[in-house]
Parts: structure tokens; C-alpha cells; sequence
């Protein structure tokens, strides 16, 4: 989830993050000189303002940093953690001093599990804050515009394409959903055991690299090799959308990849197309959208539900029991948030009305790697008696939100907030499930379990997951696979579990609040 104003998830406003004690990410005066070391007294904390911008290695330029240690930097991510964390005392509390500040981040969390046996907190992470910002604000990062989907991620792997951005090294070479990799770098992808080449190959970490693959397109029957340079990609969140006449009348599907910045003027324009071509029922594919901003997620909500959301509710988010009246990052009294009738000035002009559809269902299309705001769509739209269809796999499960908070040039995303609907339901750690299928693991919805297809194009309406939510709005029933399975897997949920031998895909940012 990420949010713009009162709900966040990530915040990506660094003037917020600096009045939070977040370290800012441009400007602001200097702060004081370090103070002396206070020592480590288990459950004894000060003020994390105290440390704020206290930096083992400060940044030139424009920044708050001044001049501290590694010890300054985690007695910050200590009492933050115990300031806003959602669930502070859970936190096994231990001297910042004995730990590099990578490690004692990562012991900044609970250690408890859900009802299905995954860890609670599956969502804890940092990344380089001009990075965030740059993917946040602009759908700008390092990579080859390409989404690889890991069907089996341990031997005998199966990597393919899930879709590509346009303009991007990937689609330059022609890789487009289907496609196989089977070498990376001169590693069998398949059977090789060298996983830190074939994780660095498909997930680099920085502008510039070359990698070179062994590709098998959809439908060939030989393999390729191309030689790849990782740039800075920009993200186009909704590619493409399709109308479908049928018997039940005129069927939307939009594909929806992020909700980031750029996708506030996108899904406005999708959203009058379908408007205006009289769209009766609408396919929303989520299928690889791991979240962003909520206020996105509410605006698309809005513009589904249309009259039976004006006033209502979409969510309300909720801190620790320290801060149950006033939100403790915004400084505003805690209330629940309303549907966004109007645009939120993401991407376009703030203050325009929303077209809507005025729709009583919308049709998902999920899988693991449906997460966050995607999920607080699902919930929010519920909350208000929108019945929601659910095609494909269980969901993430991630509830909860968190503001990007940076200090030292570092943006922590730790969770800080859970989210609720109108119904005052949020319980869903476990993530949604199709309630017709053999992997029900989370809170059963409407829908049927379908695999991801990645033997046809995205939009095609012969594609699995596609195929049968226009079936659903046939027939009201689900096709016999979503009962027994299919033959070929989905993208995994990340972050996946570690081992020699499994590949893993770099976490990537929930949802956000943003205002």
C-alpha cells in the first residue's frame, strides 16, 4: 500500500519524513553535534530525534547529516522502532552497539507468525532513498524493463517473461511474455547451483551492468542469446486496456502493473474510455502489482464503485497503541479515510472529478505477487458491498502500510499502520484466496483458482486467468481446472524462502502514504 495523505504506507514526501524525525531528503538546517553515547539499558529508549541525521557517513550537499557513528544510526532505527513500529513489543530489544546497521535493521521486527505459519512482518526492508524516490515519484529504477516471473524457483527451475515495458532493453530485444530463460551469464538456470549469478543477472542492482541470457521464446523451437545492460527503466503502470463485447454485454480489462505516481492520469484515461464505450462488467489484471501508493488504489476504487462509494469510507488505518488518536507522522487526528471522488494531483491536476463506472462487481485477476494497495482495493471496494471476484491465486497478505522514512541516505520501510474497510475488516495476513480451488490458504472471496498463463499474451481472452473471468460473467461458475489445478505453476510470492539453490527476487515496496 502506499499512501498520499492520511494513510501511508510509504511516504514519499521527505519534508514529512524530516517533522517525523525521518532524516529528510533535501534540505533543512543543520542539526546539533552528536550527543555523547548514552549506553544500552534494555527497554530504555530516548527520543529518536536525538539521533535523527547523526551518520557514520554523511552525504554532501543539501542534507541534514552531520557527522556520528553506526552506533548513532541504530540507536535512531531503536527507538523509531519502538516509537512507531505496529508491533514494538514484539521487538527482541538489543544493544545497537554490537551490530553493523544493515544487521540490527533487520532485527527492528517481530518474530511472530500468522494463522498459516508465515512470518508476520514478511515486509521489512530498505532501499537507497534517491532510489525510492526516483521510483516512487517517476517509475524510475535499474533493470531491463522486464518482469521475470520464477514458476519454480528450486530445481528444476522455470523462469519466464511475465511482460515488459515498452522502450526498455528487454523489449528492445525482443523478449516478450512466454519467453524462457535458460542461462544466465553461463549458468544453467534449469539445474545450477551458482544462484548468486543467476539472482544478479536477473534482478541487478545497479545501472550499467551487462549480462548476457539464453532465451526460448514462446513458441520456438530454438534458443537465443542477447547481452542485456541494466538502465534506469521507467515504469508504465497501465500499458494497455481492451473492451470485449459479449452476450452479457460490453466487458473492460485493464492491465494495472504499480500504483505509482504516473498512474493517477493513466487510470483516469482508461477509466473515461470504458466510461464512454458503456464497459457492464470490468477485468482489473493485478496479477504482478505489488502495491504503492493508496490514495491510487482509493481513486481507482472510486471510479469502479462510483455512487455506491460517494461518502462512504475506503479505509482507515490504525497505529500502535501508543498512537490510537493522532497520527503520529502527519500529526493529524487519526479518522478514516473517504473514497476520492476527485484527482489527488499525482500525476495530473489535483481537483478533477473522477469518471466512474458505477459498478456492483469488479473481476481481479491475482497472484502471489498481488500485494498491498492491490489488496486494499479488494478490501476497500468490499467494505462498501462491491462484490469482488477474485481469478487466479492467493494474494500476499500484507494489510499493513508504512511511510518511507530516510536517515543517512537509507529509506526504511517498517511497518507502522494497519488497515480496515467500512466493515472495520482487515484481518487478511494470509492474503485473499479464490474460494473455488485447491489452494484456499487465506480469507475466502468469490472467485475461482486459476494459474497464470504465460503461454499467452496478456489481454488475449483465451489466456487462462482472463478466459475465465469472462466465462465467470457467462455462466456464473468457475472452469473445471480452477478445481484440480493446473499443469503449470504462477509467479511465486516473494520474498521466497532461502536456500542454496532458490532464487529469490529482491523485495520491492508495498503500499505507501504518500500525503
Amino acid at each position: 500500500m502506499l499512501r498520499i495523505t492520511p494513510r501511508l504506507l510509504i511516504l514519499a514526501v521527505s519534508t514529512l519524513l524530516a517533522a517525523c524525525g525521518g532524516g529528510g531528503g533535501g534540505g533543512g538546517s543543520a542539526a546539533p553535534a552528536p550527543p555523547p553515547a548514552t549506553g544500552f539499558a534494555a527497554g530504555t529508549f530516548e527520543p529518536s530525534t536525538q539521533f535523527r541525521n547523526r551518520c557514520q557517513n554523511p552525504r554532501s550537499g543539501n542534507f541534514p547529516d552531520v557527522q556520528g557513528s553506526t552506533e548513532d544510526e541504530n540507536n535512531w532505527l531503536r527507538s523509531w522502532s519502538n516509537e512507531l513500529y505496529l508491533w514494538y513489543d514484539e521487538i527482541d530489544d538489543q544493544d545497537p552497539a554490537a551490530f553493523s546497521t544493515a544487521a540490527y535493521f533487520d532485527l527492528m521486527k517481530t518474530n511472530a507468525v500468522t494463522t498459516s505459519g508465515a512470518p508476520k512482518d514478511r515486509f521489512h526492508f530498505t532501499i537507497p532513498t534517491d532510489e525510492w524516490v526516483a521510483r516512487s515519484q517517476s517509475g524510475v529504477s535499474a533493470g531491463y524493463g522486464a518482469e521475470f516471473a520464477l514458476i519454480s524457483a528450486s530445481p528444476p527451475r522455470e523462469v519466464a517473461v511475465a511482460f515488459t515495458d515498452p522502450g526498455t532493453p528487454a523489449s528492445v530485444q525482443g523478449l516478450s511474455r512466454g519467453a524462457r530463460v535458460l542461462e544466465v551469464d553461463g549458468v544453467d538456470m534449469v539445474n545450477g547451483t551458482d544462484t548468486d549469478t543467476l539472482n544478479a543477472g536477473l534482478f541487478p542492482s545497479d545501472v550499467g551492468e551487462v549480462h548476457t541470457f539464453v532465451v526460448q521464446d514462446l513458441d520456438a523451437t530454438t534458443t537465443r542469446t542477447i547481452s542485456m545492460t541494466s538502465a534506469q527503466v521507467t515504469a508504465d503502470p497501465v500499458q494497455f486496456e481492451r473492451v470485449f463485447n459479449t452476450a452479457s454485454g460490453v466487458v473492460g480489462y485493464l492491465f494495472f502493473s504499480t500504483h505509482i505516481a504516473p498512474a493517477e492520469v493513466q487510470l483516469v484515461q482508461a477509466m473515461s474510455e470504458f466510461a464512454t464505450a458503456g464497459v457492464t462488467d470490468l477485468v482489473v489484471d493485478l496479477r504482478y502489482n505489488g502495491g504503492g501508493f493508496l490514495d491510487i488504489a482509493n481513486e481507482l476504487a472510486f471510479m469502479i464503485a462510483g455512487t455506491a462509494a460517494s461518502g462512504q469510507v475506503f479505509d482507515e488505518i490504525q497505529f500502535n497503541d501508543k498512537h490510537q488518536v493522532v497520527n503520529p507522522v502527519t500529526n493529524e487526528t487519526l479518522a478514516p479515510t473517504l473514497f476520492h471522488e476527485v484527482t489527488q494531483n499525482f500525476s495530473g491536476p489535483a481537483g478533477q472529478p473522477l469518471p466512474v463506472l458505477n459498478l456492483n462487481r469488479v473481476f481481479v485477476l491475482a497472484t502471489g505477487d498481488t500485494c498491498s494497495a492491490s489488496e486494499s482495493l479488494i478490501n476497500g471496494l468490499r467494505g462498501v458491498g462491491v462484490e469482488v471476484v477474485l481469478i487466479g491465486e492467493t494474494t500476499c497478505g500484507k494489510p499493513y502500510g508504512f511511510y518511507a522514512f530516510d536517515n543517512c541516505g537509507t529509506s526504511y520501510f517498517s511497518i507502522q499502520f494497519r488497515g480496515i474497510n467500512a466493515q472495520g475488516f482487515g484481518d487478511y495476513a494470509d492474503g485473499f484466496s479464490p474460494e473455488t480451488g485447491a489452494q484456499i490458504q487465506g480469507t475466502t472471496v468469490p472467485g475461482c483458482y486459476v494459474l497464470d498463463d504465460f503461454d499467452r499474451p496478456l489481454g488475449d481472452p483465451q489466456e487462462a486467468q482472463l478466459a475465465a473471468a469472462l466465462g465467470y460473467i457467462e455462466t456464473a461458475s468457475c472452469p473445471a481446472a480452477s478445481v484440480n489445478g493446473a499443469p503449470r505453476g504462477l509467479a511465486v510470492r516473494w520474498p521466497t524462502q532461502t536456500g542454496e539453490q532458490t532464487l529469490s527476487k529482491p523485495w520491492q515496496p508495498g503500499a505507501v502514504v504518500r500525503r
